[in-house]
């Protein structure tokens, strides 16, 4: 398996980098650390509605004893320019307003009665209440982003906080997805004897879209060759790699294995279940191809394992596998020696223990789709009592 999974991860280059919008960002990989050019806050702000004082001019303010202010001055958010704050006055203020010179505290207008043209204070403050001093949260010239960062919409917000207009960030992965089967017919179409509904297709365009590429399917590709080769075709100038589905195997009509045997695509045996059929390699030279089996557990779980992995490094991720926790198995399981089997399961983070999902038949779909996991077990392991730690991949 570990040689396999190097053979796939040696397809795919690192996708260009590429100059977009913000809003165009998300799910993408920062090519560059993003430094900012401000501190953040960029000036010194009111974190409350109320009055900006200076501190020693409430000095013995409490309920029976109100401190007295004139307010000459009111401070919106978004003024360029503020008067300084003279000693023994207030200038009511807002959330995110800049504090006036000569302020050093605001009072929350909760503390006071609201006054407009004068205000009672009804508490002291300590020097710096309520402020929130500039550079508090980032200062100028510090890293604010790394590169490999996976953006989110909080990152996206700090992105924007520090005038980032656009950003550096990896093309993502651009994938075809083939779904071979002249059996298979689309969803909402009565079936006829012997045909079945295109599942697998839609599955792994979600899943390529889920880790961050780019996704388009080519669904209800027939079992011919020729047909095969001629759906290909138009995709390949705009095509990064390849995902076909089903084919693989030894029957006699493995179209897919036909067709790309001879065409720089090499089929081999992996030492896994589910998903012993694989095949990868470079299309007539130009885009990469994984070969998937076609059974849908198998073409998941193969998925999860080599590919999604090698889509988040080609696009510049430096997260690209899935979190690995080590649970506690409520059940004995058996594996077959020499093969790292994988499990559909289900972890509860609240206890650290897990249980399997459904049976080990690589057609049970509905297995999968319960599962928030899968358990792993090592190709030497053949009997897994209760009670024993594993190795679970979360996938949801």
């Amino acid at each position: 398996m570990p040689e396999y999974q190097q053979r796939i991860a040696e397809l795919l280059a690192p996708t260009p980098v590429e100059p977009r919008a913000l809003e165009d960002c998300l799910g993408l990989a920062l090519a560059t650390d993003l430094t900012a050019s401000i501190p953040l806050p960029p000036f010194d702000n009111s974190a409350m509605d109320g009055y900006a004082v200076r501190s020693v001019d409430l000095a013995g303010a409490d309920e029976q004893n109100p401190v007295v202010l004139p307010v000459p001055e009111d401070v919106p958010a978004g003024r360029v320019q503020n008067p300084p704050l003279q000693p023994g006055t207030a200038h009511r203020i807002m959330t995110g307003a800049q504090v006036p010179p000569g302020a050093d505290a605001v009072i929350p207008v909760e503390r006071t009665d609201g006054g407009v043209t004068e205000v009672r204070a009804y508490a002291q403050v300590q020097p710096g209440a309520h402020i929130r001093r500039a550079g508090e949260d980032v200062a100028s010239g510090a890293t604010v982003l790394s590169a490999g960062t996976s953006l989110t919409p909080p990152q996206l917000g700090v992105a924007a906080a520090v005038g980032a207009e656009r950003l550096p960030v990896h093309r993502p992965v651009r994938v075809l997805i083939l779904s071979t089967g002249s059996e298979l017919v689309a969803p909402g179409t009565p079936l006829e004897p012997g045909q079945i509904y295109e599942s697998n297709g839609l599955m792994l365009a979600s899943a390529v879209r889920a880790a961050d590429a780019d996704a388009r399917l080519l669904r209800f590709v027939p079992d011919d060759v020729h047909a095969f080769h001629a759906v290909l075709s138009p995709h390949l100038d705009s095509t990064d790699l390849i995902i076909t589905s089903g084919g693989v195997s030894a029957g006699a009509y493995e179209v897919v294995k036909d067709a790309l045997s001879g065409n720089g695509v090499e089929f081999t045996k992996v030492a896994m279940q589910p998903g012993m059929p694989q095949g990868c390699g470079r299309y007539r030279g130009g885009p990469a191809v994984v070969a998937l089996p076609g059974n849908p557990v198998s073409a998941m779980v193969s998925f999860e394992v080599f590919v999604r992995p090698v889509l988040r490094a080609a696009a510049g991720h430096s997260r690209t596998r899935r979190e690995v926790r080590q649970a506690t198995l409520t059940e004995e399981l058996v594996a077959p020696a020499g093969k790292r089997q994988y499990r559909r399961a289900v972890f509860d983070p609240a206890t650290g223990e897990v249980r399997t999902q459904g049976g080990t038949g690589s057609h049970l779909l509905t297995a999968m789709a319960a599962a928030n996991c899968l358990l792993e077990i090592p190709e030497e392991t053949t009997t897994l009592p209760e009670g024993s730690t594993v190795d679970v991949l979360l996938v949801d």
